[in-house]
């Protein structure tokens, strides 16, 4: 694939894990409003059900293990502590496919927000190990909920760095970006960096605290 080349995502079937949660409802509200058919993934189904009535758009809600199974594209938007459980309960059914981490393994004290050690380097990067037959992409890891899920924010002035060793996979997330107006997909390098990707989230926790905002990153010249 040539630089110039963008990737046909429109019809992408967008599958959430966790996507009941925050982050998951935030991003499977802004596909479901680009045209993209979107799963809503959850521990229980009829609560995928609910979070799918209220996003509308098309949205379906199945269960964890069929959304990872109908979805063309997954995006894991789980909690930390449930995270490495879940994707290797789903490594069969997300074989062949493109899996987007989004997790940032964070602490949290009176002090303010920390990242956590991970044996593998980063969340993706245990994704990764635990999903060999799969194309992980660490992606949407600094895109303020908050934002995403307010209807009258029309917009997004952010940037999405997006990590990872397979160029179609990355070039296809970046592209999946793009479809939330205002968003661009940066290429930031392969999987092995995503350490510090996700630790920088415990600093723009520390930036939104003090001067009550939802900041994101802008990259500039490029």
């Amino acid at each position: 694939m040539s630089v110039q080349e963008t990737p046909a995502v429109d019809r992408l079937v967008i599958g959430i894990l966790g996507g009941t949660g925050e982050q998951g409802r935030g991003l499977a509200r802004r596909f479901a409003l680009a045209g993209n058919p979107v799963i809503i993934g959850s521990r229980s189904h009829d609560r995928a059900q609910g979070v799918a009535r209220e996003i509308g758009d098309g949205a379906r809600g199945l269960a964890n293990r069929d959304c990872a199974r109908a979805a063309d594209v997954v995006i894991a938007a789980v909690p930390w502590e449930g995270h490495g459980e879940l994707l290797s309960g789903l490594a069969a059914e997300l074989a062949g496919k493109i899996v987007v981490d989004c997790v940032n393994p964070l602490g949290f004290d009176k002090r303010g927000a920390y990242p956590l050690p991970v044996v593998e380097g980063s969340a993706a990067e245990q994704a990764a190990a635990l999903l060999p037959e799969s194309r992980v992409v660490a992606a949407f890891h600094h895109v303020s909920a908050v934002l995403l899920l307010d209807p009258e924010i029309e917009t997004i002035d952010c940037d999405v760095l997006v990590l990872g060793d397979d160029r179609h996979a990355t070039d296809t997330v970046q592209a999946l970006a793009a479809r939330i107006p205002g968003v661009r997909g940066v290429y930031a390098g392969r999987l092995r960096n995503c350490g510090q990707i996700e630790a920088l989230t415990a600093n723009l926790v520390s930036i939104n605290r003090r001067y009550k905002a939802h900041a994101g990153l802008r990259i500039t010249d490029i």
